[in-house]
């Protein structure tokens, strides 16, 4: 059958998790159905897939062993991928981060029909640990992004130059490589926050990984603890099993009881934490696509703190929207610190221009936009 007989396109996104199509892929999937696009969703079902048809989207359930694959595994998600793209009969399957594209990759062998975008939503561990294993992995990964994407009618779609570069580095064809900045931001749910009254509070928003440079903020808070300007540092996320740089529950419960120090946890609706927070902190290892910790709240005003890692100076414009500094760098991220916590013009100048910034570049519906006109381009050959 042909796909340009169904009543619409139809649009088929593979993601690992429900919950990470709605907090990641919502506003742009929005924005293909208001296009006309029919929007399918291939993930793991787990407590959010009623929100998705609540949507109107079509939910199929496909089974993702995120941080244990093993052949028998992917064989099997391989299996149901393949399963899914006979019976939706896509015109266009829109593959979300490593193991999606990966997968997806491989599913495809022998029967696509349909065009294919792979987004690279940050390059992750593998990119970023120098052990053998690791070096191990970025062959693997660079020989399968390298023959995938390099496909006729397949697309990779980066969030930063920077991985743009690398894709190219891998021998993926310049022409073959779109930049779209993030997944967009809801401009009009994330509005800008006052500043709160009381103590300067710190507060970092994710996943409790390592690569998420949290070992280096307790100690830089340690630092500012110990200086004549303390802060309140506020830690929002939770461990992520699945990730091979998760930090064990039990470190980051002891972090909770330091002096200054809150672990609120898992936080559903994160302005709230913003609500409490005089500035935001990323200090990222690396591997970062466009950081939503980052864009989010600087939709809400608040400046930025990050390190210089492709991904967070997308948004972290030094000394404009916020303060850079180097990785793994405990005094230099104290320093930042206490700049912004001992001046308060300085951080609502930051604010003001990090919410700027959302507002011309990294918005939903300027996302939502791009990411529609290249499903056009593909439709339309």
């Amino acid at each position: 059958m042909d796909v340009r007989a169904h009543p619409a396109p139809r649009l088929l996104y593979v993601v690992t998790e429900d919950w990470y199509f709605l907090s990641h892929r919502l506003p742009m999937a929005r924005a293909a159905r208001a296009a006309g696009f029919e929007v399918h969703v291939a993930t793991n079902l787990g407590d959010d897939a009623d929100d998705i048809e609540r949507e109107g989207f079509v939910v199929h359930p496909v089974l993702f062993r995120r941080g244990r694959l093993s052949p028998f595994g992917a064989l099997g998600t391989i299996r149901a991928l393949r399963k899914v793209y006979r019976e939706v009969d896509p015109a266009i399957v829109h593959h979300v981060a490593m193991q999606p594209i990966a997968l997806g990759i491989l599913a495809s062998l022998g029967r696509r029909r349909f065009a294919a975008i792979y987004a690279v939503t940050g390059l992750g561990h593998a990119f970023v640990e120098k052990s053998g294993k690791a070096r191990s992995l970025r062959g693997g990964i660079g020989a399968l992004l390298r023959f995938g994407l390099n496909r006729r009618r397949a697309i990779g779609v980066v969030q930063n130059p920077d991985d743009r570069d690398t894709l190219t580095a891998l021998g993926v064809a310049p022409d073959h490589i779109v930049l779209i900045a993030g997944s967009g931001i809801d401009a009009d749910r994330f509005r800008p926050i006052p500043e709160p009254a009381g103590e300067v509070t710190v507060a970092f928003a994710g996943r409790m990984l390592d690569n998420k440079g949290l070992r280096a903020l307790i100690a830089a808070h340690q630092l500012v603890q110990r200086s004549d300007n303390p802060c309140e540092l506020l830690l929002a996320g939770s461990p992520d099993p699945a990730n091979p740089t998760s930090i064990p529950q039990a470190e980051i419960a002891a972090w909770g009881r330091e002096p200054g120090v809150t672990w609120l946890g898992q936080v559903a609706d994160i302005a709230t934490v913003w609500r409490r927070a005089h500035i935001a902190v990323l200090p990222s290892r690396g591997g970062e696509g466009l950081p939503k910790s980052l864009l989010e709240a600087a939709a809400c005003g608040r400046p930025l703190i990050a390190t210089d890692v492709p991904g967070c100076r997308e948004i972290v414009i030094n000394d404009k929207t916020g303060l850079l500094v180097p990785v793994d760098d405990p005094q230099a991220l104290a320093a930042a610190i206490l700049r912004l916590a001992r001046s308060s013009p300085l951080r609502i100048r930051f604010g003001v221009a990090a919410r700027r910034l959302v507002d011309e570049r990294f918005s939903a519906d300027r996302v939502g936009k791009a990411t529609v006109a290249l499903y056009q381009r593909l439709l339309d050959g």
